[in-house]
């Protein structure tokens, strides 16, 4: 269906084409090939498509210009052959992203670098397709453009498949198991956000809440003050932003005004925020509603190349415009197109193309387009392959393609928004998970993705606190269980309730909370009380009540009997019942002498006073008519002993 929509489109452009340059007529339904053959010519064009007035197109058009100058500078590319880039703005629409689409096919533009937006992207890919004209993306991260539907399509900046892969691992890291993503509702965020979901699916995590938000330039405070009252009453605590700039920013806005970039809150914002916070200084206003918040940026290298350029850019800039990983994208992508144009020629490879009449009425229904503004590149083909097999060295790092289209070794930085400033945590990389090493001295050993080898560094959490945030609350709009608690009138240490109070105290409630506060995940329950406390309840009618819906459980000194379990299910027993003997016991080392120990010296003197009156009572009973008792004192002592 999105397909169908998308050559409805392209269909009523090219009716309106004609009329849109001021072209009249009708035309015949034949074709018409005009080849022209340049061996080495003189002047190459390439286009660019991209919004001007945006964070990253601002930096791009700087850089590709600038790229352009270097490529048409060194001798020892395209050679005699000068690189032209004719840019044109989408203004981040899908129908003027086409208009200018189909502007370059009537010209000899033999690459497109853009467009900047997943929406656009999707639109002009499918004209790409059809024309056969590469198209080089610096800046459209949505996941689904990698597919087999958009051949002519390559991505020379990172999809967000990795970038969700990144967000599930930091997730899992921390150790929470709930999401809320926040995601602007347009291909770029729809497609994110689903990628996200599978990339926690897999780690035993979820989204447990999707809030869309509109597309566009103008934002609706009212709209996303609505729904953060509504994310504020969920139970996670994790919030993952998905948007554009100017909807971020009035997100992170609201939720400072509402009280949620307080302790306890976790907000997680992916490589949109740190794009405009490496292209300008923000106002301090602004920063303080990011304080504490983790950001995603594309990971690049600290090369003495970016240093040199940054040096030259910030003499271009005055400082007024930073360079981020877009305009970095951008600068090498011009360099890409310019080698593989290069290699191109130097396979006897020719600029030649034809006339694009494929789309026309039946015959002897009214006539056919006149199509023949636009042309197919022959040779697209042979100049994608060069593309996709170019392998050098640029500002933003290593840049070759893997056999699915995607640059070589992703890699994202995750900064921590604090102060008037940022700074970084660690480094997340498809080789090796998260590290506080930086992903170039991690590839020199084999890939570790052990639990025990992903460290990050300590970060400043909302509210500016250390402690890691539980991720979860309470929520205010979920069901409380009722646990049903019987009031004893004897044995009242096990369950018993508090005085004026609707709670409860005693062995048993103790066990509950315990396992309740164990629980990765928030469990609302009241207590409600069972019995008068003039004598004690009948259990089983208790658990009746369970199976009758009255209670969702019931805590309390149960005995676990066959027909109770056939109707609830208990927990294992944590208290034993029966008689038992209770002793102190103290571990004593076993030997040869171990009979000795329990003779304290006490007992030692005791048993020598009784030897030793047991052996005078014997001489007095034997001293009057026993001979061996009589004789000398000493005589006597020793018969005694």
């Amino acid at each position: 269906m999105m397909n169908l929509f998308y050559y409805y489109w392209l269909l009523v452009v090219v009716v309106v084409l004609p009329y849109y340059f001021g072209v009249r007529g009708v035309y015949s339904n034949s074709t018409t090939i005009s080849n022209v053959s340049f061996s080495r010519p003189s002047v190459v064009n390439i286009g660019a498509i991209f919004t001007f007035d945006s964070s990253i197109g601002k930096v791009a058009k700087l850089a590709m210009e600038q790229a352009v100058i270097d490529v048409n500078s060194n001798s020892s590319i395209l050679h005699s052959t000068q690189l032209v880039l004719h840019m044109q703005t989408s203004n981040c629409s899908g129908f003027d992203g086409m208009i200018q689409a189909l502007r370059f096919m009537e010209t000899d533009v033999i690459a497109i670098l853009g467009p900047q937006s997943s929406v656009v992207s999707h639109i002009v890919s499918h004209v790409a397709n059809e024309l056969r004209v590469p198209m080089l993306s610096f800046a459209a991260t949505d996941p689904t453009l990698s597919s087999l539907q958009f051949p002519f399509f390559v991505r020379t900046t990172l999809s967000d498949s990795y970038q969700m892969t990144a967000v599930s691992e930091i997730i899992d890291f921390y150790g929470w198991k709930e999401v809320i993503a926040i995601y602007v509702d347009d291909d770029y965020g729809r497609n994110g956000v689903s990628a996200l979901d599978d990339a926690l699916a897999g780690r035993r995590c979820r989204i447990s809440y999707k809030a869309g938000i509109k597309s566009g330039p103008d934002v609706d405070r009212n709209e996303i003050t609505n729904l953060l009252v509504s994310v504020a009453m969920m139970q996670s605590r994790v919030i993952v932003v998905h948007a554009h700039s100017n909807s971020g920013f009035m997100i992170f806005k609201v939720a400072r005004y509402l009280g949620m970039m307080q302790e306890g809150y976790v907000w997680i914002a992916t490589d949109w925020l740190s794009t405009v916070l490496d292209s300008a200084s923000l106002p301090s206003e602004t920063m303080d509603t990011l304080q504490g918040a983790l950001v995603l940026r594309q990971h690049t290298p600290d090369t003495d190349r970016k240093k040199a350029f940054l040096s030259r850019w910030n003499k271009l800039t005055g400082g007024s415009l930073g360079l981020n990983s877009y305009g970095l994208n951008a600068y090498d992508s011009v360099w890409l197109v310019a080698q593989a144009i290069d290699k191109f020629f130097s396979q006897g490879g020719v600029l030649s193309c034809t006339n694009y009449t494929s789309l026309h009425d039946d015959k002897g229904k009214g006539g056919g387009l006149n199509l023949d503004a636009m042309s197919i590149f022959d040779n697209g083909t042979l100049l994608l392959k060069n593309i996709l097999h170019t392998d050098f060295v640029g500002l933003s790092g290593p840049l070759k393609f893997d056999s699915e289209k995607s640059p070589y070794r992703p890699a994202y930085d995750i900064i921590n928004v604090v102060g008037n400033g940022v700074r970084r945590i660690g480094y997340w990389s498809n080789y090796s998970g998260l590290s506080i090493v930086s992903p170039e001295m991690l590839y020199a050993n084999p890939p570790n993705r052990s639990n025990a080898n992903q460290h990050l560094h300590t970060v400043i959490w909302p509210g500016e606190t250390l402690s890691r945030p539980r991720g979860w609350v309470f929520p205010n709009n979920g069901k409380q269980l009722r646990i049903g608690v019987p009031i004893r009138a004897s044995f009242r240490e096990f369950v018993s309730p508090v005085k004026g109070t609707d709670n409860f105290k005693g062995f048993c409630i103790d066990v509950f909370i315990a396992a309740v506060n164990l629980l990765p995940y928030a469990v609302p329950y009241r207590f409600v009380p069972f019995g008068d406390g003039l004598k004690n309840p009948s259990y089983t009618g208790l658990v009746n009540l369970i199976t009758a819906g009255v209670f969702d459980g019931a805590v309390g000194d149960f005995a676990i009997v066959t027909n109770r379990t056939r109707i609830v299910d208990f927990t294992q027993p944590y208290a034993a019942s029966g008689l038992v003997v209770v002793a102190p016991f103290k571990k004593i080392n076993s030997g040869g002498w171990s009979f000795l120990q329990p003779f304290t010296p006490f007992m030692w003197m005791v048993t020598a006073c009784f030897f030793f009156f047991v052996g005078i009572v014997v001489w007095i009973l034997e001293h009057r008519i026993n001979d061996e008792f009589r004789g000398p004192p000493k005589q006597q002592i020793i018969t005694i002993l």
